[in-house]
């Protein structure tokens, strides 16, 4: 898989920071946890990433990922019962619009660390008939 290994440093850094931190507290919290752990081991992060989305060259509008890793993983952080659909889609949507190909879904859950990797897949333009 595509930054696989980047992906599970990620990862364990989302457990350590549960371990340590637990349930209950707000996503900003989680996301400056994520942040010390991602640093401590070297990796460039990234937090609040702004990003414009464009429709046929045109701003169309903006948002702003929660952490970017090493200019290739965008992480969005959730602190939530458990995720939704619309967590999902959300960062498909960003991925979408930065054209990066691998995102993680982390959310701080109530009894666990809920885990969604997503790729953006490329397919080949198909010849007009």
């Amino acid at each position: 898989m595509e930054h696989g290994d980047l992906t599970e440093k990620i990862i364990g850094c989302a457990f350590r920071v549960y371990g340590t931190m637990g349930y209950g507290f707000l996503e900003s919290v989680y996301e400056k946890s994520m942040i010390i752990e991602l640093s401590a081991l070297g990796l460039a992060v990234e937090s609040q990433k702004p990003i414009t989305v464009y429709y046929q060259d045109e701003v169309v509008g903006d948002f702003v990922a929660d952490l970017l890793v090493e200019d290739a993983v965008v992480v969005e952080l959730k602190s939530v019962r458990t995720l939704a659909q619309s967590h999902e889609v959300q960062l498909v949507n960003y991925l979408n619009a930065t054209k990066l190909s691998v995102g993680l879904l982390l959310n701080f859950g109530e009894k666990k660390v809920e885990v969604k990797r997503k790729l953006r897949i490329l397919l080949p333009d198909r010849a007009r008939e």
